[in-house]
């Protein structure tokens, strides 16, 4: 009954079967592992910012590039403040407003960003308090310049002089002369009534829409293989009922053609 099974047609679809259900378990394997270490990078990221409050701030340079291991450490850097912007849109305790971005011109000759501050409400280069004069040493939270459109950086263009969407060298160095740095900081302390803007996470360590992706992927490939076992049980069922049948002459035959006859009426 089973011999159906030995058919061109049939090693054809036994060798699919074989090969997809392992494809999909890696694959679902692989997306699962990969949510499993976005989860862990978000506990690790978590831990490290917590600590990171507590641990005594290290020179800029000794922290750069900024990386998962640096980003969102204590670092410190000292020089004149120069050119200050506006950055709209953004969040904080749900509410809408700016921050404040003043650069740090330091003795490498280098110039970091640096958020002095929140502040709520439209973007208004006359609510921003000036920068304090003569030479000042800054500690904050290190930073990876941020990429249009990811975790809520604005992407717009055409804003007002003074304003940037995005703190990142690639955006500032079209807004001021001086070389950057490819990092920035925000204060632990803002300056004149402002608030403190927190650090962010690094990339692909928080629980974001791409981890969740990741899950979602995961219990795909998994019901994939699933169908693929189902759908070879269904067919395997059909074949035997199709061999069970024509055993027990069940089969139906093949209808004759009528024949055609012809009009044998009469003609007066």
């Amino acid at each position: 009954m089973y011999r159906f099974l030995l058919t061109p047609r049939w090693w054809g679809i036994n060798v699919f079967v074989l090969l997809a259900i392992p494809f999909c378990v890696f694959m679902g394997s692989w997306q699962l592992s990969r949510f499993e270490g976005r989860v862990h990078d978000s506990r690790a990221a978590t831990e490290r910012a917590a600590s990171d409050q507590q641990e005594t701030a290290q020179p800029l340079d000794r922290m750069l590039p900024v990386d998962k291991a640096t980003s969102g450490r204590r670092v410190t850097a000292s020089g004149h403040y120069g050119k200050q912007l506006l950055v709209p849109g953004r969040q904080l305790d749900d509410k809408s407003g700016f921050y404040v971005l003043t650069l740090l011109r330091t003795d490498s000759g280098k110039a970091l960003p640096v958020v002095r501050g929140w502040l709520p409400g439209t973007a208004d280069a006359a609510r921003a308090p000036a920068p304090p004069s003569g030479e000042v040493t800054v500690t904050g939270a290190l930073q990876a310049s941020e990429t249009p459109g990811d975790n809520g950086v604005g992407a717009q263009g055409g804003l007002p002089a003074g304003q940037t969407a995005a703190i990142s060298s690639a955006s500032l160095v079209n807004l001021v002369p001086d070389r950057l740095y490819d990092a920035w900081i925000t204060l632990d302390r803002a300056d004149s009534g402002m608030k403190a803007v927190p650090a962010s996470a690094p990339d692909g360590t928080g629980l974001d829409l791409k981890a969740f992706q990741n899950l979602g992927y995961t219990g795909e490939w998994f019901v994939f293989a699933g169908f693929v076992v189902f759908m070879w049980f269904r067919l395997l069922r059909r074949e035997v009922e199709a061999a069970r049948d024509a055993a027990l002459g069940l089969t139906p035959d093949e209808e004759s053609p009528t024949p055609v006859t012809a009009d044998r009426t009469a003609v007066p």
